[in-house]
Order: structure tokens, then sequence, then C-alpha cells
């Protein structure tokens, strides 16, 4: 009795995988052959597109001139020198402050509330997949168009939010929000933790859902508390993921750009210039016979990038913990 269609589907099926697997043993190539083999082009391409760039912006920011030289543009060595007048700059230590106190305020406190938002979306209730979807909606914004959003939204003449406040009696007057130093990087600071809060309670979902289930059960079966579960399984298991996501966002944190630059262009003053505003306006706001302020640029991107390697290491050192999986 001939075979059914399936059985003949599978058949061939297993006899197209064990010819592939014969041809790759006909190759005579190990394991670690191929390993290399896949993953040059992929180091290739990092070195083209991330290695070299850093390299060569280490190299322009020892350099005075342009990147593009002509004979009458000199391209000098001049060692630390670009590094000295940045240290010696008052701007740059401004800006240093202005994106250590955005990024120290808003990430734990998106930390904080990312979790509790990731605890909820965990539990079962209805439309919870349609509330996971929501959730998003201000992290899939894009950071200029968010940025611009707010400044409409928080103008004293004819935005929402000061309108709504006069209204209701807790204003007297339409106050300006984003004109006064302070309350303008406070405002920043808000605006950055309600975008990106949702995309932290989207990585710590999901390491919440691959804690088995049977845990939970035990200790609730032994009389454990919600609290005690939540501070003896929840958070030691959490650990690895609570890792990536403080990683994932204070490192773009520390580096915003987006957001000042569409929301206030760094003032009033220099009240929300972070670190990358200040290296973007130092590297192309200040030609001159030289460009000393390309250079400039440089050494900062270059210590913008050594501290955002420590604050990585720091969070590594901290909460990396190899018998938690």
């Amino acid at each position: 009795m001939a075979g059914s269609p399936t059985d003949e589907r599978v058949r061939f099926g297993e006899e197209d995988l064990r010819g592939r697997l014969r041809r790759y043993r006909n190759l005579r190539i190990t394991e670690e052959e191929l390993a290399v083999a896949l993953l040059t082009p992929v180091l290739l391409f990092l070195l083209a597109v991330s290695f070299y760039p850093i390299v060569d912006t280490v190299w322009a920011s020892l350099h005075s001139g342009y990147v593009i030289q002509t004979p009458t543009q000199p391209f000098e060595f001049v060692g630390i020198a670009n590094y000295e007048k940045l240290f010696t700059d008052a701007s740059f230590w401004n800006a240093l402050g202005v994106s250590l106190f955005y990024t120290f305020v808003s990430v734990p406190i998106e930390l904080v509330f990312g979790l509790g938002l990731a605890l909820l979306l965990k539990s079962e209730f209805k439309w919870k997949y349609l509330a996971q979807a929501a959730i998003l909606f201000p992290w899939a914004l894009p950071t200029v168009i968010n940025a611009k959003i707010w400044a409409w939204l928080l103008n004293p003449e004819y935005g929402v939010i000061s309108d709504i406040l006069v209204r209701v009696g807790i204003l007297s007057s339409p106050y300006p929000f984003l004109s006064i130093p302070d309350v303008a990087l406070y405002s920043m600071t808000g605006i950055t933790i309600w975008k990106t809060t949702s995309f932290m309670a989207l990585i710590l979902l999901a390491g919440l859902s691959s804690i088995p289930d049977h845990l939970y059960e035990s200790a609730r079966m032994d009389g454990a508390s919600r609290w005690r579960r939540f501070r003896d399984i929840t958070l030691p298991l959490l650990k690895p993921t609570i890792l990536v996501a403080l990683i994932f966002r204070t490192l773009p944190a520390f580096q915003a750009f987006g957001l000042p630059y569409g929301l206030t262009g760094g003032g009033p003053g220099e009240a929300t210039t972070t670190l990358v505003l200040y290296t973007q306006q130092a590297a192309y706001n200040n030609p001159g016979p030289t460009n000393g302020g390309f250079a400039l640029g440089s050494a900062a991107a270059t210590v913008i990038t050594m501290i955002a390697l420590a604050i990585a290491l720091v969070y590594v050192a901290t909460l990396y913990d190899p018998e938690v999986r």
C-alpha cells in the first residue's frame, strides 16, 4: 500500500537534510572555522561603521585643522591642547552637569515606573495586549517630533498646559515653563521620563515573563507575602534584565541630543545644553582659520565616549551576577 503524501514529504525532507549534512562534512570545516567565517563579515562591518569613526575622532582631537585639508588649511599635531582648552571651558562643565542631572534623575525614575508598569502588564486583565501596545506610543514617537509637540504644549502664549492650569485656578497667569533655566531642565527631564518609561517597561516585562511561575507558586504555598515574593524572587532573577535596561537607557540619556535640540535649542542660556549638544555647537558653530572648533568637538566627543564606557562598566561591576541566568 502506497504511503500518504505527508509521509512522502517527510521522507524527502529527511533525505534532503541528510544530503546537506553530507555536503557539509565533505567540506571538512570545523565548528571554529565556521564560526570565524560567519563572524568575519560582522566584525568587518563594525570596524567600518563603529570602531574606525571612534579612532578617527580621537585622532582628530589631537590635531588642529579641518577634516579635509587644502594647502591653506594647516593640520597640525597639538597633543592634549584641545583637551586642556575643553577642561577650562565653563560651558563644557555646565553641559556635563546638565547631562549628569538629566541622566541620573530620569533613568532611576524610569526604572521604578517601568517596573511598576511591567508588573501591571504581566497580570491578567481584559484588554491586556491592547494596553501593552498603547504604552509604547510615547516611545514610538520620533524624538524631535516629541520635542516639538511638548514645546507647543508648554508655550505660555498658546500652550494647552498653561491654559488648563489657569482655567482650573492653579496658576493666575500663563507660566513660561521653557524660559526659566531650572524649570526648563526639570521640564525636559519630565518629558523624557514620559517618553521612555514605556521602553523600560517593555524590557522589564520580557524579563518578568522569563521567571518560572512555579517559583511564585511554591513561595505562596510557604506563606510568603506579595512583598517578600517580589524581594526574594522577582528582583534577584530580574537583575540581568535590569542591567540591560539600565545600559540601554543610561547611555542614550547621557548622549541626548534630539530632545534638548528640538525642545529648547539648549536654552534658556545653557540651562538645557547637554554634552552632545555642546559638542555639536563647538564643532560646527565656531568656524575659524584652522577650525579649532571641530578639534574641540572631537575632544568633547572622545570624553563623552570614555564617560559612557565608565558608566557601563560600573553597571556591569555592580549588577552582573554570573549565577543568575
